[in-house]
């Protein structure tokens, strides 16, 4: 059975600012003391890897995120990863902005993946938008949305605009997933699925297995051994240290 990382998988949608403007168009400049109404987090939608359906938080009838961010921290503090697209430099920050904002208790570091630093750096899509990796590698896409859609809902408390936001917010985060999951097959590991399944550290840190294989030994620059392995069932490669490889060597043994 493969051992279960408690990874979180997530997607906030917002609420423009509202402000008072004498002209429209580029480069213009808007002073904050113009803002009528402060930006804020619509909805945050999420789900367990294991789970196959996307839940989603909204802001309440006042349109106030404080409910939503005390439900969604409560969720994030139980995770061992939380993977969202862009958000490292976009949702968490507006996470913590609003979180501040409404005074709430100080967050944990979470450790986070951000699939669109994966596609900048690791890859070279045409595109990094989730949208289009997502139909580059045969997943489908987002759901159509326009800009009309934020305006019913901030401008007009429009409930059924609200409930298309959600859906919207909910397909996000199931094709996040199926993304990342193209995507974490090519790249290394952040949380070592053996150890967190109570195993050795020479154990696949992908799935927990120790069905490996020593692919071949490494010595880096400073004499520092270490030993590639192989995992025989998911057939990812992996390095373990030279302690790691005694400890192998003396499993092997003892079957």
């Amino acid at each position: 059975m493969k051992p279960r990382i408690n990874r979180l998988f997530a997607d906030i949608e917002t609420s423009p600012n509202v402000v008072l403007s004498w002209r429209v168009g580029y480069d213009i400049r808007i002073d904050n003391d113009n803002i009528l109404k402060e930006r804020a987090i619509i909805c945050i939608g999420y789900k367990w890897e294991h789970q196959k359906k996307a839940k989603v938080l909204r802001w309440d009838s006042n349109q106030c995120d404080k409910k939503l961010l005390q439900e969604f921290i409560k969720v994030a503090n139980q995770a061992d990863e939380i993977v969202f697209h862009n958000g490292d430099k976009f949702d968490m920050p507006w996470i913590r902005a609003r979180a501040i904002f409404h005074g709430l208790d100080p967050m944990p570091q979470y450790r986070t993946i951000d699939t669109l630093k994966w596609a900048r750096s690791k890859f070279l899509f045409n595109s990094n938008k989730l949208d289009y990796i997502a139909k580059y590698l045969g997943l489908g896409g987002k759901i159509k949305t326009e800009f009309g859609l934020w305006k019913k809902i901030v401008l007009e408390k429009n409930i059924k605009a609200m409930n298309q936001m959600c859906v919207y917010c909910a397909k996000d985060v199931e094709l996040l997933q199926e993304v990342w999951e193209k995507m974490e097959y090519y790249l290394p590991h952040k949380t070592h699925a053996g150890v967190a399944s109570g195993n050795d550290k020479w154990t696949c840190p992908v799935d927990g297995s120790s069905n490996v294989k020593i692919n071949r030994k490494q010595i880096s620059s400073t004499g520092t051994l270490s030993y590639m392995m192989q995992c025989k069932d998911c057939g990812r490669y992996y390095k373990i240290s030279a302690t790691a490889h005694k400890d192998y060597v003396e499993w092997r043994k003892s079957q």
